[in-house]
């Protein structure tokens, strides 16, 4: 699975602040997340956030030339 760091990923549990989607922060053996919401930052296994993961929003990729 191709997730980089500032990609935002919807997972299929909300936190308890009420929001699906998480920003990526780091990755790795294990990834740290930051909450769209509140802010909250948890770390979780790659395993975890590949089985819970709904969709992946890509950032938009800057000073890309076409």
């Amino acid at each position: 699975m191709d997730i980089r760091v500032g990609d935002v990923v919807k997972l299929k549990k909300q936190h308890p602040c009420g929001s699906y989607l998480w920003e990526v922060l780091r990755i790795g053996m294990d990834f740290r997340l930051k909450c769209e919401e509140c802010g909250h930052q948890i770390m979780i296994p790659r395993k975890q956030v590949e089985k819970n993961l709904r969709q992946l929003i890509r950032k938009e990729e800057e000073g890309k030339d076409s």
